[in-house]
């Protein structure tokens, strides 16, 4: 983010749709945006804590930070009763401020950022490794809701032109009941299926795997990592909590494992907490995302690489900002033209 761009403010507080999110800024650009901003200098450790506040219908999280001339601030709403009502279990929103003023310059759907920025982080991370080769990509993502099919849909757009996807397997716990399309956003040549975790074809699925991503809600590991390939590339992005994991210790102890930030994952990772618990990662050992996307990090392929991301304020502010930019640009635009 450039550190003198002036903006002005609206007459009105202007508020920043789900589909305008969506339509602002494409999953590549997102992915690009993310590792620009590590090259620049932004420094994950400089992020605030994650705020928790337990409220009597359930959670409030709070994930403020800065960087360059914006701050921001996402307010993250966890309802467990919403399901009864016919409301989303997640609601939220993110208020983006000058960062000198902290004159608000606009709010926007937060769930819908969350949904933009979190494949385009696992991606941003990843694509350094995934781009090394050019033979046809398989995949195995388990989860088949709106992240898993979201992280599909941004391997598709940023590695478009650079490696060919050849299948995607979404694995569940249960049989798909078709209800949702798995194919959507990705070219006509990748074969796509929905085996059940546990299943021979699950297995199979997971064992032959280039890539293997985990977009659960899952407390324990989804699947036995004895199934994995020695170079398979791997990563987690469910939960944020301690308690809670999807990858066993065994996969840890064998492989380089990437974080967005240490200290964040010793504290909030739950993969990675459990996996030092039970002497499988020694800390020293966790490699920041920020080395691999700059090319500090070179990593040997002989063995597995695994990701483990939380999701931090700072990807939020990077990727809401430039949203917000791009809203604006396209609005003065339309004025030009009318």
């Amino acid at each position: 983010m450039s550190s003198h761009l002036a903006l002005p403010v609206q007459a009105g507080l202007p508020h920043i749709t789900a589909d305008e999110v969506f339509a602002t800024v494409a999953p590549r650009e997102a992915v690009a945006m993310l590792q620009t901003a590590l090259r620049d200098g932004l420094q994950p450790t400089d992020d605030p804590d994650r705020g928790l506040v337990e409220f009597r219908s359930g959670q409030l999280l709070l994930m403020p930070t800065e960087f360059g001339d914006r701050a921001g601030v996402k307010l993250a709403l966890v309802a467990p009763g919403n399901a009864g009502r016919g409301l989303d279990l997640i609601q939220g929103v993110y208020v983006l401020l000058d960062a000198d003023t902290f004159v608000p310059l606009a709010t926007m759907d937060g769930p819908a950022l969350t949904a933009l920025r979190t494949p385009a982080v696992t991606v941003a991370a990843l694509e350094p490794l995934l781009a090394q080769q050019d033979s046809p990509l398989q995949v195995a993502i388990v989860g088949r809701g709106l992240q898993g099919r979201g992280h599909a849909v941004c391997l598709a757009d940023t590695l478009a032109g650079v490696r060919p996807i050849a299948s995607v397997a979404f694995l569940g716990r249960r049989d798909h009941d078709g209800g949702t399309r798995l194919d959507e956003g990705l070219d006509a040549g990748t074969a796509v299926t929905a085996p059940r975790l546990g299943t021979p074809e699950g297995d199979r699925a997971l064992a032959a795997a280039d890539l293997v991503i985990c977009a659960t809600t899952a407390t324990s590991p989804v699947f036995d990592s004895a199934l994995l390939r020695d170079d398979v590339v791997a990563a987690a992005m469910g939960s944020h909590e301690p308690r809670k994991r999807e990858l066993d210790g065994a996969l840890f102890a064998r492989a380089h494992v990437v974080v967005e930030d240490p200290a964040t994952a010793l504290r909030e990772a739950g993969d990675v907490i459990q996996a030092v618990e039970e002497g499988c990662l020694d800390p020293a050992r966790l490699v920041t995302m920020a080395d691999v996307v700059t090319g500090r990090a070179q990593l040997s392929r002989d063995r597995p690489v695994v990701f483990k991301g939380t999701g931090m304020s700072w990807q939020d502010l990077v990727v809401g900002d430039a949203v917000h930019r791009r809203w604006l640009q396209g609005r003065a635009a339309d004025a030009a033209a009318g």
